[in-house]
């Protein structure tokens, strides 16, 4: 088969660096794809573009299969696309993706479907902030409604900080037009866990469990990020708490999108809280988690290709795929003030030392500038390590990282500590 992957992070290039060791894998292009993706496959260069461009791309390239990394194209539609010049593609539709390009779809979707979720309240102006604000103690979540790129949370501590950021998000100065709506939430305790199946609109496959780290810093301090590192490991989940899972979160939801008439296709991603009372969903995504799928990928085996092509054809053949034993682990390099402002441009070295045979750097945000490697982005590579225990694979992510540098790189140190604990 020849495979389009859409997108340019360190999930594309964990997707390429996959898909490139399946059989059934002729080529991969990736659009517009990054540096580290290049040394691997195909990439054309310029904007990602429009769902009527990636369309006409992947008929130009005549792929056998487009596989869709990024939630913004599908919330424009381009699953949607695909469909209507019956061309393969791993994508929810336009109506589905709502789940995650709107987070009061998401909110009144669960409500309406009885799925365990937080409290919350829909906020459009400054008299609702005034009203809802405090109907659910503190903290309390302020969660924008459209996209933010993982920036759309934040976790305020009083009334007096949750109507100044509400003001902020409400005025567009935040997270710009995605927070001129908000969800406040009620705050859950717990750990959180990101659950991820694989659906063709009938039945559906469901990865291993994986924990993301989403706060800036050591011990879940400072601002919430697009993700810091995360890991796989099957103890992340007992057998119940995974069948309560499947039985009261994941199949309701797809079940009622059928019911609707909108079959859910490709990647769908449970945000939950593992609370007290038993899984509460926090949030949808309609594709792969980043940086969930690196350690996901390293540690996937069989040929994922083709388990994508079942999926695209309404076939879903769930025996092409299983997974390594012990675990994996992905550990996020980040350029300095990161989520905040940051500088790019800074030369990275130290890569081809970092890879080894149970180590792999995935680029996320790089750029070749005059033939050398430079940052470009906030985050910027994903080092991910595999091991026969949880604690091996951390401490080759952690001894692969040792060897990275650019000026003002910072990591979280901690990463993966809470499946350490979960296992004494």
């Amino acid at each position: 088969m020849n495979i389009l992957v859409v997108g340019s992070g360190g999930r594309e290039h964990a997707l390429v660096w996959r898909l490139l060791a399946c059989d059934s894998t002729t080529q991969v292009y990736a659009v517009p794809g990054n540096p580290g993706i290049a040394m691997e496959a195909s990439c054309i260069p310029g904007a990602m573009g429009s769902p009527a461009e990636i369309v006409s791309l992947a008929e130009t390239l005549a792929v056998d299969l487009t596989v869709v990394g990024p939630e913004a194209p599908l919330v424009e539609g381009l699953a949607d696309a695909f469909d209507a010049r019956k061309l393969p593609i791993v994508g929810p539709s336009k109506f589905d993706a709502q789940l995650e390009g709107s987070k009061v779809f998401a909110k009144q979707f669960m409500r309406e479907n009885g799925i365990p979720t937080a409290a919350f309240a829909v906020v459009e102006t400054m008299a609702d902030l005034e009203q809802h604000i405090d109907a659910f103690g503190f903290p309390v979540a302020l969660k924008a409604d459209g996209l933010a790129a993982g920036k759309g949370v934040v976790l305020v501590k009083d009334k007096k900080e949750g109507l100044e950021i509400g003001r902020t998000m409400l005025a567009g100065k935040l997270v710009g037009e995605a927070g001129r709506r908000l969800v406040i939430e009620e705050f859950l305790r717990g750990e959180e866990v990101s659950f991820i199946v694989l659906s063709d609109g009938k039945s559906f496959f469901s990865f291993a469990p994986t924990q993301d780290h989403k706060a800036a810093f050591d011990n879940d301090e400072g601002p919430n990020t697009g993700g810091m590192g995360a890991y796989c490991v099957d103890s992340i989940l007992d057998d119940q708490a995974r069948a309560t899972i499947l039985d009261r979160i994941v199949e309701p939801t797809l079940s009622a999108l059928r019911k609707q008439g909108h079959p859910y296709r490709g990647f769908l991603y449970f945000g939950l809280m593992m609370t007290a009372e038993g899984p509460k969903l926090l949030e949808y995504n309609v594709r792969l988690g980043d940086p969930e799928t690196q350690p996901l990928m390293y540690r996937m085996t069989g040929d994922f290709a083709r388990l994508l092509a079942s999926a695209a054809k309404g076939a879903l053949d769930t025996s092409l795929v299983g997974w390594a034993p012990g675990a994996t682990a992905c550990v996020v390099l980040a350029s300095g003030g990161y989520p905040g402002a940051y500088p790019t441009g800074m030369p990275i070295t130290g890569i081809p030392a970092a890879d080894s045979a149970t180590s792999k750097v995935f680029h996320a945000g790089t750029l070749l500038q005059e033939g050398k490697l430079v940052t470009s982005g906030g985050r910027v590579l994903g080092v991910t390590a595999s091991g026969a225990t949880l604690q091996q694979a951390i401490g080759r992510a952690y001894e692969a990282a040792a060897r990275i540098y650019f000026e003002g790189m910072h990591f979280r140190r901690d990463i993966g500590q809470k499946g350490l604990r979960r296992q004494l």
